[in-house]
């Protein structure tokens, strides 16, 4: 995990803004720093990506490669992208001249990259397990949907829903009716408003492809195959208690 360790320390850097006229690249990174150390937390951009929480090579059914491609281009790509985002909403919003529409468009690209970076990080946080469900999301999942296999088959057909590469398939715990549903997410700014995402299965191409192609179900059997379920009833027990 070597590997692993050095690509998160390199995706955790910020991208260089521009330099000033006549400053050098190390001043300016430096002024940089210190801005963005003393600047609130709302454009602060101080996001850095999660290392893998388990051995990419030990996967059954999901290749190395595909995890860390889908690790290193997709998950930390939004982690930059967000980063730059705050600080231009920061510069931005000192700009009296810029149109409430123009704002807008950062708006949304901020509420985009936030939730790729979420739901990227449930997804790669609940996966290196045995797929063996087990605690107390079980029986809530029994208790919610009749039975554990009537949830998982209705958690896949959500998913192929998704099959022809875009979106997410969520378990979600409900705060506002207190239980647990599968939904449906077009992009990443889709989910139910008062949701705590669980399991979060990615539906994008780019999370299968390499590996499958287009047979998108073997994907889900294989994500299925391991699903960390002690991660899982974490995040469902802390759910609960909040």
């Amino acid at each position: 995990m070597t590997g692993v360790s050095r690509r998160t320390a390199i995706g955790g850097i910020a991208a260089a803004t521009a330099l000033s006229a006549g400053g050098t690249a190390k001043a300016a990174q430096t002024e940089k720093s210190a801005s963005n150390l003393s600047s609130p937390p709302a454009f602060a951009g101080r996001h850095l990506p999660k290392p893998l929480s388990f051995d990419p090579a030990k996967l059954v059914g999901l290749s190395e490669r595909l995890i860390m491609s889908h690790w290193e281009n997709n998950y930390i790509g939004s982690v930059k992208a967000l980063n730059m985002i705050e600080g231009r909403l920061a510069s931005s919003l000192k700009d009296n001249a810029m149109p409430a529409i123009v704002y807008g468009g950062l708006k949304r690209e901020e509420l985009l990259r936030t939730g790729s970076v979420i739901l990227h990080e449930i997804y790669f946080g609940g996966l290196g397990g045995n797929g063996q469900a087990a605690g107390n999301i079980r029986e809530a999942l029994i208790a919610n949907f009749g039975s554990f296999e009537t949830w998982e088959r209705e958690f896949r057909k959500t998913a192929m829903a998704l099959a022809g590469g875009s979106g997410w398939c969520i378990l979600s715990y409900n705060h506002h009716t207190a239980s647990l549903h599968n939904y449906w997410a077009w992009d990443h700014m889709h989910g139910a408003v008062a949701g705590a995402p669980l399991i979060a299965l990615d539906m994008y191409e780019h999370s299968f492809h390499m590996d499958y192609g287009a047979a998108a179900a073997k994907y889900v059997d294989a994500f299925m195959r391991n699903l960390n379920w002690e991660e899982i009833d974490r995040r469902y027990k802390a759910s609960v208690r909040s």
